[in-house]
């Protein structure tokens, strides 16, 4: 089953955080390796594997300066230090001003769970110049991801009918179809990959990066972490406070949310988003193409998706778009408010039979490209989102939720209620309802919210604030749309985030940005 949008995760055993804070420092693996000391062999990247989303090698950043890439070996279980290892996969690009005022390594996680930063950092390498001055960028594929013992389950053709099935389904032949389709992935999962399954936790991840700081040669970690990568951030600041330095959270995951709060809370941002791309589209001086009236445009979206339920249009040959696709496409395009005009052209051409455009959009958020093959993003996302978080929920379960999912949101809410049955069976347990993400001691932490965020609504940035802990969360509001805020072009959030990183000078506490 398509897995929703959900950048929601980890989980804490509180009684193994002392334990794992020491075993962190630990030296060698079973292959002699002191894992601290370890020296990176830093060389021009490669083209993307398939595995993180194929394509070419990066591009040179403006200027010239070039991507390096490496690997960094890490236990691949964290209970066992000294055993088996993985490598988990680096890319760089070095600080561009004087090197006596360079403050070290600023390391990024753009979410997912599941995404690549080795592809993610090219792709938005130009946009963090100012920050390259006093920083190296660096940023990796976390562990199950890419080319760090990638996540490995169903293959391409098997992808397609997955992302493809009917994933709200309306009566009981419907559901044991969509729980067998879920049932043979989460299969699949394990059979290929079942050695990694139990290591794949946000503290997993937490841990890697502490390590990758010694091996960086940083006494402190400077990160900027994006959508789950604030969850991630979370993580590592309670298992290691005293080694938090500059930190920016940006798109903020609540911590204090189990699957079904975060699902809900998404059903409510990701219609309010849809909303705000409606009045938008109808106040137009040259009128809306889609629609008289805001509620005019969600009503002929409903109509669309109730039409495709009963019968698909073409997509991209040989695939047909289905509601499932669809509605799987409107919610990509919401993420980012320059995507509206991909959504508004998508629409016309659907409602003329034609479903390339949605197709289009509901392929990048399932990681597929132009020649069919996927990446492995939702695979690693349902591992980790399955290892961190311990509830199970089966058809019964998400009946009787339909209803507040619906009153959330009468578009979103169906898709994403039946998207928690995605852990449904799987092969480890999860960890703990939500994370711990207490970090007393820490430095500040900067952590951005946006008021128009659809998949980690404004909420969530208050309630990491608050589960920081006293004297550690400084909150920064943005009013504005789409997902994420230092991207969305707001001089202001980048100065305020830059002066800090750059500066070590936080926004006054409350500061407001539009």
């Amino acid at each position: 089953m398509p897995t929703p949008p959900r950048p929601r995760a980890a989980a804490l055993a509180v009684s193994v955080v002392l334990l794992f804070t020491s075993l962190t420092a630990c030296g060698g693996s079973e292959d002699g390796v002191d894992l601290p000391s370890q020296t990176l062999s830093w060389k021009d990247c490669p083209a993307p594997a398939e595995s993180q989303g194929g394509g070419d090698a990066p591009s040179p950043l403006p200027g010239g300066a070039e991507w390096q890439c490496a690997t960094m070996k890490a236990p691949l279980d964290w209970n066992d230090p000294k055993g088996a290892t993985i490598g988990l996969a680096l890319i760089r690009a070095k600080a561009s001003g004087d090197k006596d005022r360079r403050i070290g390594s600023l390391v990024f996680n753009f979410g997912g769970p599941g995404g690549s930063g080795v592809t993610g950092l090219p792709a938005f390498g130009a946009d963090y110049a100012r920050l390259r001055t006093r920083y190296d960028l660096v940023s990796f594929d976390p562990r199950g991801v890419g080319r760090s013992a990638g996540i490995e389950c169903e293959d391409d053709e098997q992808l397609d009918e997955y992302f493809q099935q009917d994933a709200t389904p309306d009566d009981a032949a419907e559901q044991k179809k969509l729980v067998d389709a879920v049932t043979s992935f989460n299969g699949a999962c394990e059979q290929h990959s079942g050695k990694e399954l139990p290591h794949l936790r946000t503290t997993d991840a937490a841990r890697d990066m502490d390590l990758m700081r010694q091996v960086l040669g940083d006494d402190k970690l400077h990160y900027f972490g994006i959508s789950y990568g604030t969850e991630l951030g979370g993580v590592y600041a309670h298992l290691f406070p005293e080694h938090v330095g500059r930190a920016v959270f940006d798109g903020v995951v609540d911590p204090t949310q189990d699957p079904e709060q975060s699902s809900l809370g998404q059903a409510k941002g990701f219609q309010l988003a849809l909303d705000n791309y409606a009045k938008e589209c109808t106040s137009a001086a040259e009128g809306c193409p889609v629609g008289d009236t805001t509620q005019d445009v969600k009503d002929k979206i409903a109509k669309l998706l109730e039409e495709l339920d009963e019968k698909p249009i073409p997509g991209l040959f040989p695939r047909d778009l289905t509601q499932t696709a669809a509605t799987n496409g409107i919610a990509q395009s919401l993420y980012s408010k320059d995507f509206w005009e991909y959504l508004t052209e998508g629409l016309q051409q659907a409602y003329d039979g034609d479903g390339k455009v949605l197709m289009m959009l509901s392929d990048s958020m399932n990681g597929r490209n132009e020649d069919g093959r996927y990446s492995n993003t939702q695979a690693a996302n349902i591992a980790v989102n399955c290892a961190d978080t311990k509830p199970r929920y089966t058809p019964k379960d998400i009946q009787g939720k339909l209803a507040a999912f619906r009153t959330a949101s009468p578009l979103f809410g169906d898709y994403l209620a039946w998207g928690m049955l995605g852990c449904t069976g799987w092969a480890v347990d999860g960890a703990a309802d939500h994370p711990d993400v207490s970090a007393h001691g820490s430095a500040p932490i900067l952590v951005v919210g946006n008021t128009g965020d659809p998949a980690t609504p404004y909420e969530g940035a208050r309630k990491m604030v608050d589960a920081l802990g006293a004297g550690v969360g400084v909150e920064l509001t943005y009013k504005g749309q789409g997902h994420g805020a230092y991207d969305s072009g707001s001089t202001c959030v980048q100065n305020a985030v830059n002066h800090y990183l750059l500066d070590g000078r936080t926004p006054k506490e409350g500061t407001v940005c539009s």
